[in-house]
């Protein structure tokens, strides 16, 4: 009999949220927002010490509404952290401007500070100063927010920060998606909490958030009758949704516990192997919710073995792991557009991989992942 599938990184529920839900269907709240979604907007606002933010369908509804409200547009150019997912970037088409990818640090994985420079000056020397910046916490590691910021006010450029997998990362003590002109968070299924589906724009702007929530019910002015002087868009969280979110809330910091304790493991057992490295905190100044352990495998020094026969011998054992995200700049959609950098994402994407990081994760089936780890680096 085939063993029961070990997922990357499943739903965790907490308790509470079936007592959230269940008040929606009691009043009969099932419809878009209502008491739930008020209550989710006020934990998170709370949680991230942020005065405002508005609960969307999706982590890539608020990209895009941070977008539009930076009033990004046809012919503009925004730059983007090309190692991510492809939500942080596909947003910019969708208003017709056009993105520009920047390469990746390798003590962070996330946005390279020098080739982010190097990026604006020679659009400026051209007329083409970039409308905004999407910079991303990949993982749940803080990006290095001091030259970021430091860059982004330097040149006036408004800074989106995605922290879709960093939803109680740190950097100075301060919580990830409170450091930009807006913040992106996701409650997809995979996150560190879920609502199911859905994602948050936040930001310290009541009238920006004000308006997004307008725009995210389609635009509809405030007439007796149908009236639209805007475009707007299908993008506000449920009410039931929210009634999921509200439970989550209540035991993130114990989910983030969790995660960094499995963390902590993998690091353990494969501390002695040679050729295989972790994305790591740099300094005390970084706290990362570790949503998943990604590990480097450097074949040269394995003996041949690299990531790909890692996922193989985990796929054999009905567990998933999956390679770090391709980047951008080498998407087919994406392959006329400008980079700037020097590899480093190409190579994260060719030796890395995500490894099961649930926080619901039972000790036996960290044991079958450890027992594959064990076989393949032949750990006693």
């Amino acid at each position: 009999m085939k063993n029961k599938k070990i997922w990357l990184s499943s739903p965790h529920m907490g308790g509470s949220e079936e007592k959230f839900v269940k008040d929606a269907f009691d009043s009969n709240w099932v419809a878009p927002l209502g008491p739930n979604v008020n209550g989710f907007e006020s934990d998170i606002e709370s949680y991230l010490g942020i005065k405002y933010a508005a609960a969307l369908s999706s982590g890539t509804a608020a990209i895009h509404l941070a977008l539009v409200l930076l009033e990004v547009g046809y012919g503009d150019e925004v730059l983007c952290q090309s190692f991510t997912f492809s939500a942080s970037a596909n947003p910019i088409v969708y208003q017709g401007a056009t993105p520009i990818f920047i390469d990746s640090e390798e003590s962070t994985w996330n946005m390279n500070p020098f080739y982010l420079r190097k990026a604006i000056q020679e659009r400026m020397a051209i007329g083409k100063k970039p409308k905004a910046i999407i910079l991303v916490h990949l993982y749940g590691m803080p990006a290095n927010l001091t030259e970021i910021l430091a860059i982004a006010e330097e040149y006036e450029i408004p800074l989106i920060e995605d922290a879709a997998e960093a939803l109680g990362s740190s950097f100075n003590g301060k919580k990830c998606g409170t450091f930009g002109r807006f913040g992106i968070l996701s409650f997809n299924g995979n996150k560190i909490i879920t609502t199911s589906g859905g994602g948050a724009l936040v930001a310290n702007d009541k009238e920006a958030i004000e308006k997004a929530r307008f725009l995210a019910t389609q635009a509809r002015d405030p007439t007796p009758h149908y009236q639209h002087s805007s475009i707007g868009y299908n993008y506000r969280m449920s009410n039931i949704s929210a009634g999921i979110g509200r439970g989550q809330m209540e035991v993130i910091d114990e989910r983030i516990a969790q995660r960094r304790a499995i963390n902590a493991k993998y690091k353990t057992l494969l501390s002695e192997v040679t050729g295989v490295t972790f994305q790591q905190e740099k300094d005390e100044r970084v706290f990362s919710n570790y949503w998943l352990t990604s590990v480097l495998i450097d074949p040269k020094l394995t003996g041949g073995f690299d990531r790909e026969m890692l996922r193989l011998e985990f796929d054999k054992e009905n567990i998933e792991s999956r390679p770090l995200w391709k980047p951008m700049h080498l998407q087919p959609i994406f392959r006329d557009t400008l980079f700037f950098g020097d590899g480093t994402s190409e190579r994260l994407f060719t030796n890395g991989l995500c490894l099961p990081s649930g926080s619901n994760l039972t000790m036996q089936e960290l044991d079958r992942v450890f027992e594959v780890l064990k076989k393949s680096f032949q750990i006693n």
